[in-house]
């Protein structure tokens, strides 16, 4: 053909009574049919939201058979979620008469919803597809009323009976719907498992390489001549076997937490486990402490240690000249919180050092070997704990705050 084809003109022409609709409703193009069967002008329409329109009788809010303005609504927003056309049983939706505000004529529809997908697959338009089917059913309302009584109430009851089955066919389309959408989230969170998986393992194999290379190198170099220093190879193997021993253990502890094994608890002062933990470690810069007396929790010491344990080696890796330990209340809650005076962390970040093996730029340069573990373990302990750790805002450094159920 020479001329191209005006889908305009084909659109306004077609018989279907048909509407365009944007993904949050609003009428962009009505053609013909849609404006015979609907009584309204193009300008009644056109620029104007839906529901707005056709607001739908409000005698039907306590008429669980008049819903239709709801369903139609719940139809076109599956159709924006799913990107998937949607069909409707039959529904009554009342409409205003055209000219009388506020008086509503009784209106039966068979809707096709449709979307129509950008490049993006988002979805860019919807087509309304709404058939009225009110002249049948008032077909058949005469047919019975002219005709014998026992034929009468075979109308009627055939009527009953298409309307109750329309609503049947309805509520299962919904249920299916649900389904369908339950089914791709949890195919989505199955993909996400798997991939978050796979990154853990390549970077915790990554990680495990770098020390067994380090050591692999300096046990060639003490081989290769009789002149080197042996002492300071054994040193720096023991530094790698170290690394290696704190990569292991952090794997294990978060394979504990995984599995979700419950660990044994008992009432803990968090004042005197924080005096313990620092009389345990040596410390490369001053502490300060303020700890209030019996703020205790039910929990594992063990593992509350380590997260302890955890919170220490960040700011011992980030401060510049303190630390400041807090612990207090707050009922419910116990507070701990341990803070550093060093760059501190963009708000931006402040979950993302929550993610395992997420390291900051400014974390690779203060520590190379770190693994990006500590923080995680830390936070999965404490959420198996009935609490939660989290990053707040603090002038300078940062601030990582733990709270924790008060023991009865």
């Amino acid at each position: 053909m020479d001329s191209e084809i005006d889908y305009e003109v084909v659109f306004k022409a077609l018989v279907a009574p048909l509407l365009l609709l944007t993904p949050d409703f609003v009428v962009v193009a009505a053609n013909d049919s849609y404006l015979k069967v609907t009584g309204r002008r193009r300008a009644d329409l056109l620029g104007r939201h839906f529901f707005t329109v056709f607001p739908g009788n409000p005698n039907a809010l306590n008429d669980p058979d008049m819903q239709g303005a709801d369903c139609l609504r719940a139809s076109l927003e599956r159709v924006v979620a799913t990107g998937e056309r949607d069909t409707m049983a039959l529904q009554r939706y009342d409409i205003e008469a055209s000219g009388s505000p506020g008086a509503f004529e009784e209106r039966y529809w068979s809707t096709i919803n449709m979307p129509i997908l950008g490049p993006d697959g988002e979805v860019k338009l919807i087509i309304h597809r709404s058939e009225e089917v009110t002249g049948f059913l008032q077909l058949l309302r005469r047919s019975g009323e002219h005709g014998l009584i026992s034929a009468r109430a075979e109308v009627e009851a055939l009527e009953a009976d298409v309307y109750v089955r329309a609503r049947e066919l309805q509520d299962l389309n919904e249920r299916l719907q649900q389904a369908q959408r339950q089914q791709r989230q949890t195919a989505s969170a199955l993909r996400e498992t798997i991939e978050r998986e796979r990154r853990f393992v390549f970077d915790a194999s990554h990680d495990l390489r770098n020390p067994i290379t380090g050591l692999l190198t300096e046990l060639e170099v003490a081989l290769s001549g009789p002149d080197t220093g042996l002492q300071q190879i054994l040193r720096k193997l023991l530094r790698g076997a170290e690394r290696l021993d704190d990569i292991v253990a952090d794997l294990l502890e978060l394979a504990r937490l995984d599995t979700a094994a419950p660990a044994a608890t008992e009432p803990v002062d968090l004042g005197r486990l924080v005096v313990e933990e620092l009389e345990r470690r040596t410390l490369t810069t001053t502490v300060l402490a303020r700890l209030d007396q019996q703020v205790v929790v039910h929990a594992s010491r063990i593992r509350l240690a380590r997260l302890l344990a955890n919170l220490l080696a960040n700011a011992e890796r980030h401060t510049t000249t303190v630390i400041e330990i807090i612990v207090t209340t707050a009922p419910p809650d116990a507070v701990l919180e341990v803070i550093d005076d060093g760059p501190g962390i963009a708000p931006a970040d402040r979950e993302r050092v929550f993610e395992r093996l997420c390291r900051l730029e400014d974390a690779c340069h203060r520590d190379p070997g770190g693994s990006g573990l500590g923080l995680p373990i830390a936070r999965e302990i404490a959420e198996s704990h009935g609490g939660h750790l989290y990053a707040a805002d603090h002038p300078t450094g940062a601030r990582f705050v733990l709270r924790l159920p008060l023991a009865a």
